[in-house]
């Protein structure tokens, strides 16, 4: 189906919208992906920081109860290195601690727990350093003995692991949402990239199929522009003939119809001075009548029947030029029925008509179709194929048996032509064209004929939107080639509306 320039016009404008709508969804659904992506990326920090810093405190409280089982087993003051470190730096990571779970409401009862636990098991370890620092080991060992710094690291160590185990969960849940909207960020450009590429894909398919369709017009006009530049030649070479045959034709006119009207008037005159005897004798008196009867007598009986006689054929011969005139002029506008018309049948049907004719001499006629159907007025070409037989037939070499051969063949598409071939005695070149011409003939003229018949054939053949040529060597043969249109509906003729 041919595209339309509105059709290419809205396809594109709604592939357009499609792919900015397209476009608009990737981008919208890339930034809440990297968004949410980033929020799970943030959980997953902040759950590491908890665990981090949970894992940092509990090897604090570890340090600080190494130092201070070190320092009571050996009573040397370099093991309570871990315990004064802790000791230091125990708020600060209390404090991190605190800061890592502070977005985490649920989490806040553990960690007080966890604080009170530590702070207790810190005052525990301190109470019994700071004994044995005094001297009293005894004391100092009481106080780890007792079990409540056992109790007290359990519960921390519970801590410790309610904490992990949440932030374990949190980390979990963060890495899996995570996970999640990377997932659907790629698919979602996956699946974006798809649609673009498939939008792109049918613009690129309108937009090539429009552009074949407008080389193919653009190749179709410029055929059609050479082809117009063609038939402008063609018909200005037809106007020109025709303006040329018009020319000779009104010379013809003139000139023929002429000579017999000169003719009639001069004849008028002679008949008018061959009255006047007669005219003499009837007027005369009876002594003088009867020297003027010889010449009246003379006058009526010759002079005026020999012009009559003259001016008879020189008003039939007016009537047969007429005559031939008009019959030229009414096959002109005789309005033609195209119908498919066989040639081979056709050609037959001719050559048996004068088959008779052809055989007197010992010859005979062929027929060479090689195309066997065209869409033509059958009536025109049976006149055409009648007239050139006849020609050949009447113009035959007495020296030779005639040989006609009548062939059909394709010179190019769109057209057949019909070629009458004979050995006759040929046509002199300087007629070739003259032949053609209304009342004139060529060569010895020793056949009847008014010089109508080709001129006939011609105007049948240009009528039908074709045209005819002669090939003749005088003395070996003559051709006439009629060029024809294999389909006469393909032809307007110029007095048709």
């Amino acid at each position: 189906m041919p595209i339309s320039q509105a059709l290419f016009r809205r396809t594109n404008l709604l592939i357009l919208l499609a792919g900015i709508a397209a476009l608009i969804a990737i981008v919208a659904g890339s930034l809440w992906l990297t968004l949410a992506s980033e929020r799970s990326f943030a959980q997953v920090v902040e759950t590491r920081e908890v665990r981090s810093a949970s894992a940092d405190l509990m090897s604090l409280v570890q340090d600080a109860e190494t130092g201070q089982r070190g320092y009571l087993l050996t009573r040397d003051s370099a093991y309570l290195a871990p315990y004064v470190d802790a000791v230091a730096r125990y708020q600060e990571l209390f404090r991190r601690l605190s800061q890592a779970v502070s977005d985490e409401p649920d989490m806040m009862p553990d960690v007080e727990r966890l604080r009170a636990a530590i702070d207790a098991k810190m005052a525990e370890v301190t109470d019994s350093v700071r004994a044995a620092q005094r001297g009293d080991f005894e004391a100092a060992l009481a106080i780890v003995l007792n079990g409540r710094g056992k109790t007290l690291m359990d519960e921390a160590r519970a801590g410790f692991a309610s904490i992990l185990e949440r932030s374990e969960t949190r980390l979990l849940e963060a890495i899996s949402t995570q996970e999640t909207a990377a997932s659907r960020l790629r698919w979602g450009t996956i699946l974006g990239a798809m649609v673009i590429l498939g939008l792109a894909a049918a613009a690129a398919w309108t937009i090539l199929g429009y552009t074949n369709e407008i080389v193919g017009a653009r190749r179709e006009l410029e055929g059609l522009n050479a082809g117009l530049e063609e038939r402008v030649r063609e018909r200005t070479d037809a106007l020109v003939k025709a303006n040329q045959e018009i020319q000779r034709f009104a010379y013809i006119v003139t000139h023929d119809l002429r000579a017999p009207l000169v003719n009639i008037m001069g004849f008028t005159s002679e008949l008018e001075e061959t009255l006047k005897p007669i005219e003499a004798y009837l007027d005369a008196e009876e002594d003088k009548a009867a020297g003027l009867k010889a010449d009246a007598e003379t006058a009526l009986k010759t002079d005026a029947p020999e012009a009559l006689d003259f001016i008879r054929s020189s008003t039939r011969k007016m009537d047969g030029l007429i005559n031939a005139i008009l019959k030229i002029s009414r096959e002109g506008s005789r309005a033609l029925k195209p119908e498919r018309v066989m040639l081979d049948a056709l050609l037959e049907a001719a050559a048996a008509a004068v088959h008779h004719q052809a055989s007197e001499t010992g010859g005979g006629i062929a027929i060479e179709a090689k195309i066997d159907r065209i869409v033509s007025d059958r009536f025109s070409l049976d006149q055409i194929i009648g007239n050139l037989l006849d020609n050949a037939i009447k113009y035959r070499a007495p020296d030779r048996p005639l040989q006609i051969v009548a062939r059909t063949l394709i010179p190019q598409p769109g057209w057949v032509a019909i070629e009458i071939e004979d050995n006759g005695r040929g046509i002199a070149a300087g007629d070739h064209e003259r032949i053609f011409e209304l009342f004139r003939r060529s060569g010895t003229q020793n056949t009847p004929g008014e010089g109508i018949g080709l001129a006939h054939v011609r105007t049948l053949v240009r009528n039908l939107g074709g045209d005819i040529t002669v090939r003749s060597e005088f003395g070996v043969g003559t051709t006439f080639t009629v060029l024809l249109p294999a389909d006469l509906r393909s032809v307007k003729r110029s007095h048709q509306p």
